[in-house]
């Protein structure tokens, strides 16, 4: 009898500590969700799109003024540390998405001293666990995304210090470029490169950070090496990525290719951008959305379906029906950089359409994990 009354005790340890888990993933989620959503937001309110949103909160303002922050440092900035932490599996590590979500509440709440320096933190505790990265796996590509880390590091002090915008972005782009390359370096570590092919990945990045770097004392020279270090990352990408030979696969792989190609397109149409700025076109929003959306955006809609089922152990049904918020991402944002400066009413549209791409997106991967249960229940039971 003491041992079929003991196993309840022994159990309830465990249910609470399951339940403290789900519960705090459950806060992630809502929170990660709720950045992307007010960043969304505050991104078609600056195109003009009339936006059904309360008048007596403040946070819609916010997330106008804050577009950037809110999109890059703290929704990118927390998914980012959430892939990493649990990769660590150190509790610890969860205290740098935790930092850099608190950071975006805090800014859409009106506090955005609070709000930079909470970024900051972030971005300590970020630089912490790559470093432990590292330490563990001493690779290229670990000192890729310890780069990055460093370069948001710099972006947000940057920010915390009332430095302009102009100033700070190109810091937290290099942040997400530097991590995206650290990925498909590590995807791609097996493949065979022609000699040379790593040093000049190397000095496409490092000639990155040093045009981001030009900013603060020549805005014009930085721009120019900036954008020139986009345009020779996109041709490295294009030639030393195994995407140019999994497109002609089947199934998921193609599709991760596809997307991977088109967002290497807009990466060289981004720099092009950056260039054409400083000789005085008006090139800004092509050169920050077609990073931004075109790049960054179609290498997430490439590695969410491999990315997170191994965050969130939910297993994924890939279809045909991938391709609809990509297609529509890629169309959108094509519009928007054609005709959008030419009729402020197109840009609105495309614009509504980019979200429209993400919100699709966001729906593809519910009703896919949705079909996955649907399809192997019988199995399970």
């Amino acid at each position: 009898m003491a041992r079929v009354m003991d196993k309840p005790t022994r159990a309830r340890p465990r249910t609470r500590a399951t339940a403290v888990v789900l519960a705090t993933r459950a806060v992630f989620g809502l929170v990660v969700a709720a950045l992307l959503v007010t960043s969304i937001v505050g991104g078609l309110l600056r195109a003009g799109v009339a936006v059904p949103v309360p008048r007596d909160r403040a946070w819609p303002g916010q997330a106008v003024l804050a577009h950037a922050f809110l999109m890059i440092s703290a929704f990118m900035g927390t998914v980012i540390a959430i892939e990493r932490a649990v990769a660590v599996k150190a509790r610890i590590a969860f205290a740098a998405p935790a930092l850099s979500a608190l950071a975006g509440l805090c800014m859409l709440s009106g506090a955005p001293a609070a709000a930079g320096w909470l970024a900051v933190a972030a971005a300590l505790g970020f630089i912490a666990v790559g470093t432990v990265v590292w330490e563990r796996q001493r690779a290229a590509h670990t000192v890729l995304l310890l780069a990055g880390a460093t370069a948001w590091l710099i972006g947000n002090l940057l920010h915390a210090v009332g430095a302009q915008t102009a100033q700070v972005v190109p810091w937290w782009f290099s942040f997400l470029v530097l991590t995206i390359a650290g990925e498909r370096l590590e995807m791609t570590r097996l493949m065979r490169r022609r000699r040379g092919a790593a040093t000049t990945l190397y000095a496409c990045l490092a000639t990155m950070l040093a045009g981001a770097a030009m900013f603060t004392l020549a805005p014009a020279r930085g721009g120019l090496v900036y954008g020139a270090s986009l345009v020779a990352l996109a041709v490295w990408l294009s030639v030393f990525d195994i995407a140019r030979r999994t497109v002609m696969s089947h199934g998921l792989g193609r599709y991760m290719a596809v997307a991977l190609l088109l967002g290497y397109c807009w990466l060289a149409i981004s720099g092009a951008a950056w260039i054409a700025g400083t000789f005085g076109y008006a090139a800004r929003d092509a050169a920050l959305h077609a990073l931004g959306l075109g790049f960054v955006f179609s290498m997430m809609l490439a590695h969410a379906p491999v990315i997170l089922p191994a965050l969130t152990r939910v297993k994924l049904l890939f279809g045909w029906h991938f391709y609809l918020p990509l297609a529509l991402l890629h169309a959108s944002l094509a519009l928007r950089l054609l005709y959008g400066p030419l009729d402020f009413a197109l840009l609105g549209d495309a614009a509504a359409g980019n979200a429209a791409a993400i919100a699709l997106f966001a729906a593809t991967l519910l009703g896919s994990a949705l079909a996955w249960r649907f399809q192997h229940k019988p199995a399970q039971r």
